[in-house]
């Protein structure tokens, strides 16, 4: 069986598992809640950016992303942050549904797969 490598190993998760070459990263969510869904948007892209490069990856090597609102009118406002993010050409298979998340303040969690190098 092919190794599986974890990162950031908490009692609960793990903020990256890497197997075969893939990186799956835990669900990310905003460290300010106080920002609206754009704000938020955006601070949760910049922490997947910056947990691809720790395992030498990018943006623009991600194979699948999933998106979670606790508002699906926010909608419009969290294409905005991602419009801006994602390079072109390299938008990635995308599901976006509302669901509850775990504190209400909290208007938005993604989670990404991405391909990285076999070490």
């Amino acid at each position: 069986m092919s190794k599986i490598e974890r990162i950031d190993v908490g009692p609960r998760i793990s903020q990256i598992a890497i197997h075969k070459g893939v990186a799956y990263l835990a669900g990310q969510i905003p460290s300010d809640l106080s920002a609206d869904v754009q704000g938020q948007t955006t601070q949760v892209l910049h922490a997947i950016d910056a947990l691809l490069v720790r395992v030498g990856t990018d943006k623009a090597k991600i194979l699948r992303a999933e998106i979670f609102l606790a508002d699906i009118t926010d909608f419009a406002a969290m294409n905005a942050a991602w419009d801006a993010w994602v390079p072109a050409g390299h938008a990635p298979p995308r599901a976006t549904v509302e669901a509850r998340l775990a504190i209400p303040e909290i208007k938005v969690e993604i989670v990404v797969t991405a391909a990285v190098s076999e070490v």
